[in-house]
């Protein structure tokens, strides 16, 4: 049944509360609804955080949005866990009488009724001094009235406001992961690259204290998470060779999504990488550095998996009795067989969640899960809660570049983290779109991670856009999404694709070792480290691009020039505290010019006010106002990225 003053349409509320919605432990975020009454009599509302404990926080006012009937507060989780919010709605009589007092009163309309009922509310309100004011007959009565509408007053009020038919609405879950959930420079690469070496006319692989060497110098450039492909053995049978070629040749690695040999299977390490002791040092390594480790977890085994011949039932058989392998039109996977979720649930959810847990246990903290929409939903959701119910700090990331309501779902059902449509969004209409759709629609269920390249998804805009196209796609993603990440090669801008309309690169590191001479790069300053380190240093330092929801488009007259902000305010007084200004151009070829209109009070500012701007990429300054003027050179500098400092 609806409220006495009801409370509609709430956010953030995900399928009518069925699932929690999202938050990260210091994360600012809205909660709204519309609130509505008979009459003409005034309302209030309030929003009021439960933390994990059930311990009722204080209760938070609630103000007017620029749409008709929203009231929204902004709100803060500060520990990990299970929160709840209630609204709690009521008739406002001291606003009631106000606005009635301060027509009537002036017009000499019930005039002393008026300052009587004043006083008889001030009492209730314990503000007697007011109330004593409003009944003195000896001051004036403009003087009179003062005494009940005074910013002293309000400020009391605004603490213990006076409530009559207070109504309770909720609760709704909320639930607050580790910030790292949120925010995060995430870096891919195939630890069997680094440190391969030509043995007797042999490339042999790395290992994981080779891979351990390049560490420091993915640290160095500010990334927080390093995330590992496979590390499993790689299957013989059907093995892939150089560019998914089907003729596999002695030497040749494999992918390693074709995960299980004789070696092992999910719970085993590539012999060639090392021993779990190894990995063990590995991940303690990182770990000594600030990093963390993401480890894949593909679902689907090569045909000399284990669990082929253990369990044949985990499989999908055909008529022919053959096992059906792995198919994406026109992509064809003979080394994969993919799971079958149906034939044993139970024993099939068991050995996976034994697997996860066998990781867990090493060290492993985050999971990057390779095509979870090709998996039942049913069963992720009982994985991640299962996980999440033990340890709440485990962190999955969902790589399902797929519908959107797939996509969707498995955010609202635990996924913490999501790819997304970023690669394929480079022209103007379409960046602001999605990260207005990022920041606003979905962000109570869906959080997304911009990565710019991965081992087979290499744009048409990087291959044919040159380093000033590989500095722009960095500088959207570090400042677009809290979270953003890139595969090894992007910083010397690799850029060569298998054929023409592909996106696979040549010579691809999924199907063969491919050692990089990091070091050379460095001294030749071919290497676009220390931009991606800039970056990196200008998110850490600014607390308001660690914030999902707090993005706002600003409009330009240029259709190549792109501008959005970041800014956080404080709590109590409203204040912005930090904010941020991107302007970028999309053109990686040629110099464009606009005219920036900025939505000034998104920043803190009044429309009318005048500022100064850094430069945080070259450190010049400008003054600026409303409307500014850029010309930014792709081949120079694609990018401002401001910081504002008042006028006295």
């Amino acid at each position: 049944m609806i409220g006495r003053i009801p409370v509609l349409h709430v956010t953030p509320v995900v399928e009518d509360g069925r699932y929690p919605a999202k938050a990260a432990v210091g994360e600012h975020f809205d909660v709204t609804a519309l609130v509505i009454r008979e009459g003409h009599d005034a309302l209030a509302a309030g929003v009021i955080m439960i933390d994990p404990a059930g311990q009722r926080r204080e209760l938070r006012r609630m103000h007017p949005t620029e749409e008709l009937d929203r009231y929204g507060a902004t709100v803060v989780c500060d520990l990990e866990g299970a929160w709840s919010f209630e609204i709690e709605s009521w008739s406002d009589p001291v606003a009631t009488w106000r606005h009635a007092a301060q027509i009537k009163v002036p017009a000499g309309l019930d005039v002393e009724l008026m300052l009587e009922e004043g006083a008889r509310l001030m009492e209730r309100a314990g503000l007697t001094d007011a109330a004593k004011g409003l009944r003195d007959i000896t001051r004036p009565v403009e003087a009179r009235l003062a005494a009940g509408t005074s910013p002293e007053v309000d400020a009391v009020l605004a603490l213990v406001p006076l409530r009559e038919l207070v109504t309770r609405t909720g609760p709704f879950p909320v639930f607050a992961d580790r910030p790292r959930a949120l925010f995060g420079a995430w870096y891919e690469f195939f630890p069997r690259s680094e440190g391969a070496k030509v043995v007797r006319g042999q490339l042999v692989s790395g290992t994981f204290r080779t891979a351990a060497k390049r560490l420091p110098g993915v640290r160095a450039m500010g990334f927080d998470v390093v995330y590992l492909p496979p590390i499993h053995p790689v299957g013989e049978i059907n093995r892939k060779g150089p560019n998914n070629t089907l003729d596999a040749r002695p030497g040749d690695v494999g992918s390693p999504w074709a995960i299980g040999s004789a070696a092992g299977g999910h719970d085993a390490i590539h012999p060639d990488l090392g021993t779990e002791s190894d990995f063990a040092d590995f991940v303690d390594a990182a770990h000594q550095l600030g990093l963390e480790i993401a480890l894949d977890l593909a679902l689907q085994c090569a045909p000399d998996h284990p669990w082929v011949t253990e369990h044949p039932e985990w499989f999908t058989t055909l008529a022919d009795g053959t096992i059906a392998y792995a198919e994406n039109p026109p992509k064809k996977y003979q080394d994969i067989y993919p799971l079958n979720f149906d034939n044993d649930p139970e024993g099939l959810y068991a050995e996976i969640e034994r697997v996860v847990r066998h990781w867990m246990a090493l060290g492993v903290r985050i999971f990057r899960v390779d095509n979870p929409h090709t998996k039942p939903v049913q069963f992720w959701e009982r994985l991640l809660a299962s996980i999440r119910g033990t340890d709440p700090d485990v962190i999955f990331l969902s790589e399902a570049f797929t519908r959107p309501t797939m996509m969707h779902t498995l955010g609202k059902i635990g996924f913490h983290q999501s790819y997304t449509y970023f690669t394929w969004r480079n022209d103007k209409d379409g960046i602001e779109e999605y990260l207005r759709e990022l920041a606003g629609y979905s962000a109570p269920f869906l959080r997304p991670n911009f990565f710019v390249n991965t081992p087979d998804i290499l744009h048409e805009y990087l291959q044919y856009g040159g380093p000033p196209a590989f500095k722009i796609r960095a500088t959207l993603a570090a400042l677009g999404s809290p979270s953003w990440g890139m595969y090894a090669g992007f910083e010397l801008c690799e850029h060569v694709a298998v054929k023409p309309g592909s996106e696979e690169y040549l010579d691809s590191e999924k199907y063969q070792l491919r050692p990089r001479d990091w070091t050379a790069h460095d001294k030749t300053g071919t290497t676009l480290a220390p931009y991606l380190t800039l970056l990196n240093e200008i998110r850490n330092q600014h607390p308001a691009l660690h914030e999902l929801r707090n993005l706002v488009v600003h409009r330009t007259d240029d259709d190549a020039i792109v501008c959005f902000s970041k800014a956080i305010r404080d709590l109590r007084t409203g204040e912005v505290t930090d904010a941020v200004i991107a302007v970028l151009t999309t053109d990686p070829h040629n110099p464009r010019e606009a005219t920036v209109h900025l939505d000034l009070p998104a920043l803190g500012l009044d429309w009318s006010a005048q500022f100064m701007v850094t430069d945080l990429v070259t450190g010049q300054e400008w003054q600026w106002g409303g409307s500014n003027y850029v010309r930014l050179d792709p081949h120079q500098e694609p990018a401002h990225i401001l910081t504002i400092r008042r006028l006295p």
